[in-house]
């Protein structure tokens, strides 16, 4: 039967009917008439692990704001905070809105590959549970783009572009992929290849999608001020604090055991065991992806990179988000150390091309995630595919399972990554060109805070404008300010 993300999204109660006819084939009395109590019990548990499962994704809004909060400066913790807050509350609205009929909603009997067409603002719908676990998935999604190109976006810009991520790019791939009438789908009676194409959990449908919106609004929105300089320099601005960095991974860590496991939608009909397989894969491809960052930084560098160590388990997380309930977990200690190469060499090799990620969303969301949907085609096993999905004679090419799944991985690569550059470097040049994409330069001097929202997120360590409106910041009025900045803004 596989993981049912079909139509609708209906949660599994499929596997809990897997589950009760077990049950009540093991009694003549009970064969004969299904205990209605005991049906309802199931569905409730499969219910309640869904409704869990979507809490834990929703926590890792908190690790999100914690992360990007302790990689930029002080001057903009405030506004990259803000940002968080309004990816869930205007993001919420817009899934309500549109954001589902386009992912899972249908019309009549059915839907077309490309995109669905019903229940918007859930009118004839009322499956709660599966909603509320798929918009705490599109708000990761969309929270990826504010960390890429941030410190100097304009939140009027940031306003536009959340919406119509969480409404409208976003959940097209969820109908591609996720949903039983999508082209690319594996819940189907007639998939595209053997197998359809496989992301369990989302490392191109909310990963992919984040890093590669993320990567066109870093571009169109241009480097922060000093990042490059003329003769070709890169300058690190560091961030204020790694302790809040340090603390958004581990929560984001935690949030990932709703993200993974919880896409099994149900613990009933034998997806308990899948969940907790899927539960060591994610760990140990975490572990290896902070591991693998540390050593290699280590032997480039002569350090123990923090900054990008945690952005390596991060990056193991993300690779392992495609492929963790179908591979053993040998394969995820793979996966998670080549991401750690993935995320580094993609961090670099941005800034060489002059492309300011100041969080390194991109290598970590959107490279990271092209690995973790070809690791499929690489090392997914045959029971893992048939325990997960259904039986099947295709699968990881390095288990002797032939290239079909692989070709199929790559082009799911191919069409999101190429759907997602295409409509938000539309949408982040409309925004340029209309209300504006980018602060002032003063403004990003002064830091977002002030210039966005008129508070600082560290009011007894730095000088505030006064009741006027003139400002005491170095650089913008004259005045030089006494406080201890630690050599940081």
């Amino acid at each position: 039967m596989g993981l049912m993300k079909r139509v609708g999204f209906q949660v599994a109660i499929g596997g809990a009917a897997a589950g009760i006819a077990l049950l009540f084939m093991t009694g003549s009395a009970w064969a004969q008439e299904p205990d209605p109590q005991i049906a309802d019990l199931i569905a409730a548990i499969d219910t309640a692990w869904l409704l869990i499962a979507a809490f834990l994704v929703f926590f890792m809004q908190a690790g999100f704001a914690m992360l990007e909060a302790g990689f930029v400066r002080s001057k903009n913790v405030a506004n990259i905070l803000m940002k968080n807050l309004l990816d869930v509350s205007a993001g919420a609205i817009a899934f309500w809105a549109i954001g589902w009929g386009i992912a899972y909603g249908f019309s009549g009997d059915a839907t077309n590959g490309f995109v669905g067409n019903g229940h918007f603002f859930l009118v004839g719908f009322d499956d709660w549970a599966s909603w509320i676990f798929q918009f705490a998935f599109a708000a990761t999604a969309a929270t990826i783009v504010s960390g890429a190109m941030a410190e100097r976006t304009a939140f009027r810009a940031y306003l536009f572009y959340t919406v119509f991520i969480t409404g409208l790019i976003y959940p097209v791939v969820v109908h591609w992929v996720w949903d039983g009438n999508g082209w690319l789908t594996a819940f189907t009676d007639n998939p595209i290849g053997t197998n359809g194409y496989l992301d369990f959990a989302g490392s191109s449908v909310v990963h992919m999608v984040g890093g590669f919106a993320g990567l066109m609004g870093a571009i169109i929105v241009g480097p922060r001020i000093g990042k490059y300089g003329k003769d070709g320099s890169i300058n690190p601005i560091p961030g204020h604090s790694i302790s809040l960095a340090a603390l958004g991974v581990f929560i984001l860590w935690f949030g990932w055991y709703g993200f993974n496991p919880g896409s099994t939608l149900g613990l009933t009909g034998g997806f308990a065991d899948l969940a907790a397989k899927v539960a060591v894969n994610t760990t140990l491809a975490a572990g290896a992806g902070a591991v693998g960052c540390a050593f290699l930084s280590r032997a480039r560098s002569s350090h123990y990179d923090m900054g990008l160590t945690l952005n390596g388990a991060l990056g193991g997380l993300v690779a392992i988000t495609a492929p963790c309930a179908v591979v053993e977990p040998w394969a995820a200690v793979i996966i998670g150390l080549i991401a750690a190469p993935v995320v580094i060499f993609g961090i670099e090799g941005l800034d060489r091309l002059g492309i300011d990620d100041p969080i390194g969303a991109v290598a970590v969301h959107g490279f990271a995630g092209i690995w973790g949907v070809l690791s499929v085609g690489l090392f997914a096993s045959q029971s893992g595919i048939a325990q997960a999905y259904v039986a099947s004679d295709q699968y990881g090419l390095l288990l002797g399972g032939g290239v079909q799944q692989l070709g199929i991985q790559a082009l799911g690569v191919v069409v999101i990554a190429g759907w997602t550059m295409a409509t938000s470097g539309l949408l982040f040049t409309i925004i340029k060109y209309t209300v504006g994409l980018r602060v002032s330069p003063e403004e990003e001097e002064r830091g977002l805070d002030l210039g966005e929202h008129g508070v600082e997120a560290y009011p007894d360590f730095q000088p505030s404008p006064s009741l006027g409106g003139a400002s005491i910041i170095p650089g913008i009025s004259g005045t030089v300010s006494t406080a201890p900045t630690s050599g940081r803004e």
